[in-house]
C-alpha cells in the first residue's frame, strides 16, 4: 500500500500522543485536526488495510474503523 501521502498529514506537526487518547474527549480533539486533514482517506484506508487497532487515524477511532471493516465485509458476502 502507498505511503506517499503521509508526509503531507497534518499530524506530522502535532505530537503523537494527541492521536492515541485515552477517552472521548481526546478523540474528539483528534477528529477535529483530521476533519480539515488533506490526506485523510487515504489515512484511514491505511488503518483499515493494515488492521491497526490503536489511535485515532483518518478521523476514525477503533471502534469506528471496526464498524467500517464489519460492514464492508457484510457488504462483500451479499453481492
Amino acid at each position: 500500500m502507498e505511503t506517499e501521502w503521509m508526509p503531507r498529514g497534518r499530524c506530522r506537526e502535532i505530537p503523537p500522543a494527541t492521536f492515541f487518547p485515552s477517552d472521548g474527549v481526546g478523540v474528539e480533539v483528534a477528529r477535529r485536526i483530521c476533519a480539515e486533514c488533506p490526506v485523510k482517506a487515504p489515512c484511514l484506508e491505511y488503518a483499515l488495510f493494515h488492521r491497526i487497532d490503536h489511535g485515532v487515524w483518518g478521523g476514525a477511532s477503533e471502534r469506528e474503523r471496526r464498524r467500517i471493516l464489519r460492514q464492508r465485509r457484510l457488504d462483500a458476502a451479499t453481492i
